[in-house]
């Protein structure tokens, strides 16, 4: 049996609280968003994820746990047949809350709380763990010969130089590299 809450109920009792939730989230799966105060918003959130949890497996078992918490058959089938799917992507966070300010009567404080239905979009890797990522594999690849067709000033030009001091050192170490690989290759004969 589950511990209920500690601290003043939501109007009552606590079977009058399930009764309350029960129908606050069958509005909010009727019609996607609804506005109450911040407090109901916040005791809604985690027993309507956990219906959409539930709906989400979709299976028999499932569809008569939440038919038992919401009584509705209108509202159970729209949750299964119509929220499950355009959630079925997302792990968790289906629904938001929106403060949107105090009540004019009694100045209680007022939250929109609605279904996240847009489609999960896939979180591109961040550029710091991607950047040594992509360094590692550059470092272990072997160094490529050089070809007599490329020449010093095309290997500076690709090379990115951006001042002419850079580019003079960048010929001149390329050079070098090609003077090198001459003389191993005398060696080698």
């Amino acid at each position: 049996m589950p511990k209920p809450t500690k601290g003043a109920r939501l109007g009552g009792g606590p079977a009058h609280e399930r009764l309350l939730l029960a129908n606050l989230a069958a509005a909010l799966f009727t019609h996607k968003s609804i506005t109450t105060t911040e407090t109901k918003a916040k005791r809604l959130r985690p027993f309507a994820e956990r219906l959409v949890t539930f709906a989400k497996r979709g299976d028999l078992h499932a569809r008569r746990r939440v038919l038992s918490v919401i009584g509705d058959k209108s509202v159970v089938h729209e949750l299964f047949a119509e929220i499950a799917p355009l959630v079925a992507e997302r792990e968790g966070g289906y629904t938001r809350i929106t403060k949107v300010g105090n009540r004019k009567g009694d100045n209680a404080p007022m939250a929109v709380i609605e279904l996240v239905l847009e489609p999960v979009t896939p979180k591109a890797k961040s550029s710091k763990k991607a950047a040594p990522a992509a360094a590692a594999p550059a470092a272990e690849e072997p160094a490529a010969e050089e070809t007599e067709a490329e020449t010093p000033a095309e290997d500076a030009a690709d090379a990115g130089a951006e001042s002419p001091e850079e580019g003079a050192a960048a010929e001149a170490t390329a050079e070098d590299a090609v003077a090198s690989d001459d003389e191993k290759a005398d060696e080698a004969k």
